[in-house]
């Protein structure tokens, strides 16, 4: 389905950062789109920011709750009647410390909400997108650079995100016999309140610290697009955008 204005889509941390902007740009795109996070106010400021806010729809769930996950893909299938994209956006990091000074709550907050949280929804979205007519659609991923290379002190972030790289492809191979397609965005430096510190100095891998380029997260918000626009017969698998001169390449 090409046409936009019949498209629907679930971005999940849809009040802040990238998935507001991701969920922005669909939305100015003629999707509908359903904006989750645990926080009303920030998803209704998101709504409110679109050109046409009647296109979206505020369901504030925790996702690292399986039964939130199921009622909330049934509250999208009751009001949309079918799910053609679902973008898995919303992730926590844990405080940059040595990871023998990590609790075990830290660790376990972040898989949650990075691992488990995007493996339940795109359990209920396969689910779905099997189930409806036309048959199918979309899953993104937000990956990060660090699914490639680790930051100083990022045991959690770094080991989730380098499973959804795996689960990712597991996705896009088990989606194949009904038209599900999954992909992964790795995004990096996108200019965001969290990503504020990159300007400010950030630890290295040499132990030194430095400032970071970033770029506009609309960059990063216009990749989730394309991703999304391609017919169901065509996947990016993996995408990495980021800031050109961010010490990613080259990092390790």
């Amino acid at each position: 389905m090409n046409d936009t204005a019949h498209r629907t889509a679930l971005v999940t941390g849809a009040g802040t950062g990238i998935g507001r902007a991701a969920a922005l740009a669909l939305l100015d795109a003629g999707y509908r789109v359903a904006l989750v996070g645990r926080r009303v106010a920030p998803l209704e400021e998101t709504a409110g920011l679109a050109a046409v806010p009647a296109r979206a729809l505020v369901l504030p769930a925790d996702v690292s709750d399986p039964e939130a996950v199921q009622a909330l893909f049934a509250r999208v299938k009751a009001e949309f009647g079918r799910l053609d994209l679902l973008f898995n956006n919303a992730g926590i990091s844990a405080p940059a410390v040595p990871v023998d000074q990590l609790s075990a709550e830290q660790w376990q907050a972040v898989v949650n909400v990075n691992l488990n949280a995007c493996f339940y929804c795109a359990q209920a979205a396969f689910a779905l997108m099997k189930s409806q007519s036309p048959r199918g659609g979309r899953i993104i991923n937000n990956g990060s650079v660090s699914a490639h290379a680790p930051r100083p002190n990022s045991a959690p972030y770094t080991a989730t995100k380098h499973a959804i790289s795996g689960l990712t492809k597991a996705l896009a191979l088990d989606g194949r016999a009904f038209d599900i397609a999954c992909g992964q965005i790795d995004i990096g430096n996108a200019l965001t309140e969290m990503a504020m510190p990159m300007t400010r100095g950030v630890p290295q891998a040499n132990g030194s610290l430095m400032a970071e380029a970033t770029m506009d997260v609309a960059h990063a918000a216009s990749a989730v697009l394309y991703m999304a626009g391609l017919p169901l017969s065509a996947n990016v698998l993996n995408m990495t955008v980021m800031a050109t001169n961010m010490p990613f390449v080259g990092r390790g």
